[in-house]
C-alpha cells in the first residue's frame, strides 16, 4: 500500500492505493475514511488498483470548514482523484453517503466513470410521501442543534442494524468520533437535500448498479436503492450482510464487489444473473 496527500481546491486529500490493474475508487460514507475499506481493498488489490481516501475535512484530510458543503464539491474531489491517480477513468464504489456522492459524480462527471456501484445510498427524499424515513435526516439535524454531535451520533447509530455486534479498529473508531461535528455541521445539509438526477443517470454511458444488504431489508437506508434503481431502469442487487459489512466481514463483502467490478470492467453484461435481486 502506498499513501499520500492529493491537493485539490481548498483541501489536501489523504489517499491510499493498493494493487494494480483497472482503477476502483472507493468512497466512504458519513464520518468514515479510507480505513472503512482497508480490508476489502487489500483483498481486491490482486485484480484492481484500489483507491480509497479520507473525504475533505475528515480524518487525515484537510479542508474542514464551518460552511455547509455542497455535494458538487464532494463530487469534484472524487473526480480530481480519478484524474490524478487513475489516469482519468475509474470504476466507483460508494457506501451510504459515499453512494450519494457516487451518484452525484456519475451525474456531473460521467466522463471519468467506467461504472458505479451505489450501496445503500440513504436518499430518503425518494421514499414515498408519508414514509417516516423521509423526515429522519431533518430529525438528526435538529438533534444536533439541540445536543451536539454526541446526541445526533448516538441516535444515528441506533438506527443502523448490526452496529455494536462487532469491533471497529481502534484507530478508525477514534478518527470516526473526531469527524462527527464535521459530518453533522458541514456535510449533513448536502446529504439531507440529495435527490438523484434521474435524467443524467438514465443516460449514463456506463453500467450503474444499486444495491443493499440482505440483513438491511426494509430499513430507511436500504429501500431508497430499490426506488432509485426502478426510476432510472438499472439493476438492483442484494449484497451480503449489513450496512457496514465491509468492516464486519471484509472477505465476504469483497467477494460481492469483485463480481460486480469484474463484470463492469469486462462489459459483457450489466450485472451477473446470480447476483440480481428482486426490487420488492
Amino acid at each position: 500500500m502506498r499513501s499520500g496527500v492529493f491537493e485539490v481546491d481548498g483541501a489536501g486529500l489523504y489517499y491510499e492505493v493498493r494493487g494494480s490493474g483497472p482503477a476502483l475508487l472507493m468512497i466512504s460514507g458519513a464520518g468514515g475514511d479510507a480505513g472503512y475499506y482497508s480490508g476489502i481493498a487489500e483483498t481486491l488489490s490482486d485484480a484492481f488498483m484500489v483507491i480509497s481516501y479520507d473525504r475533505r475535512g475528515n480524518s487525515r484530510s484537510s479542508g474542514r470548514s464551518q460552511t455547509p458543503m455542497e455535494l458538487d464539491v464532494q463530487a469534484a474531489d472524487a473526480r480530481a482523484l480519478v484524474d490524478g491517480l487513475a489516469g482519468g477513468r475509474a470504476l466507483v464504489f460508494g457506501n451510504s453517503g459515499g453512494a450519494i456522492i457516487g451518484l452525484t459524480l456519475a451525474a456531473l462527471h460521467p466522463e471519468v466513470m467506467a461504472g458505479l456501484v451505489a450501496h445503500e445510498p440513504p436518499a430518503v427524499n425518494v421514499l414515498p410521501d408519508g414514509d417516516p424515513g423521509r423526515g429522519f435526516f431533518a430529525e438528526l439535524a435538529a438533534l444536533y442543534e439541540q445536543g451536539g454531535a454526541p446526541a445526533a451520533g448516538r441516535r444515528f447509530a441506533e438506527t443502523i442494524r448490526g452496529e455494536g455486534t462487532y469491533r471497529w479498529p481502534a484507530d478508525l473508531w477514534k478518527r470516526f468520533l473526531g469527524n462527527q461535528d464535521h459530518l453533522f455541521g458541514t456535510e449533513w445539509p448536502g446529504f439531507t437535500a440529495f435527490r438523484p438526477d434521474e435524467t443524467a443517470l438514465k443516460s449514463a454511458p456506463f453500467p450503474v448498479v444499486l444495491g443493499a444488504g440482505a440483513e438491511d431489508r426494509g430499513t430507511y437506508y436500504a429501500r431508497p436503492s430499490i426506488e432509485i434503481a426502478r426510476r432510472i431502469g438499472v439493476p438492483w442487487v442484494e449484497f451480503p450482510g449489513i450496512h457496514m459489512e465491509f468492516l464486519r466481514n471484509p472477505a465476504q463483502f469483497a467477494a460481492a464487489v469483485r463480481v460486480l467490478a469484474t463484470q463492469m470492467h469486462s462489459r459483457t453484461g450489466d450485472v451477473p444473473y446470480l447476483w440480481q435481486g428482486t426490487a420488492q
